[in-house]
Formats: structure tokens, sequence, C-alpha cells
């Protein structure tokens, strides 16, 4: 069984930078593909970003393009979330998922069976 916990939220201003971590444990965390998903109040939950742990090939959604990234340390087990430039509209709850198959690419919260308890993020103007 895969077990996700996540850290490294926390209040920022605008413009600062976070970086979140995932770590993973279970024999099998390396084996399968992990993403990054937010959820702010009232909203549901949003892909952030997809990375794969064989070849480190990573997806960003299109609004984080060029401020999020996304990195693995397969020997400590943590998938990363490195935020720059944060603005307001970057606050939510983000939460770390493994994936059910290790084959495909999804950016849908239906394709993830492990979730972590999530890390909150909140930017201020």
């Amino acid at each position: 069984q895969v077990r996700l916990v996540e850290s490294g939220g926390g209040l920022v201003q605008a413009g600062d930078s976070l970086r979140l971590s995932c770590v993973g444990s279970g024999r099998l965390f390396t084996e399968f593909p992990v993403a990054w998903f937010r959820q702010a109040p009232g909203k549901e939950r949003d892909f952030v970003a997809f990375i794969r742990w064989d070849d480190g090939s990573s997806i960003v959604e299109d609004s984080v393009s060029g401020r999020f990234t996304v990195s693995t340390d397969t020997a400590k087990k943590t998938v990363y979330l490195q935020m720059n430039s944060l603005k307001p509209e970057d606050t939510a709850v983000y939460y770390c998922a493994s994936a059910n198959s290790k084959w495909r690419t999804s950016f849908d919260v239906s394709a993830y069976a492990s979730w972590g308890q999530g890390t909150q993020v909140t930017v201020s103007s």
C-alpha cells in the first residue's frame, strides 16, 4: 500500500516561492507516476502537474507553466513541486497522488488511487 505525506505549504506574499514535498512509502511508490492537484475553497480539485519516475518526463498545467516545476528524488522517494512567482489565485490545498496505472498519463482525479492529506498554500496580495 502506498502512503503519501505532503509538506511545505504556508502563508506567503504574491511573488514569493514555495517548494512542496511529497514523501511516499511502500515498495511500489516509485513505479507509478505521481501528480499534484489543488483545491480552492468551494471549487473542484484541479490538476497541477504530473511526473514519471522512470524517465522524469513531466507535464504542468497551462496556468502554472513557467512558474511551477515538478521533480523527483528517487533515493528519498520524494516528489517536489517548486512554485515560483506565486499569485493569490494559487491559494489552495495542494495534494499529491499516486496513479492507478504505470502507463497512462491522466489529469483526472479518478486515475489516482492514493492521496496525501494535503498542505495549505495561501498567497496574499
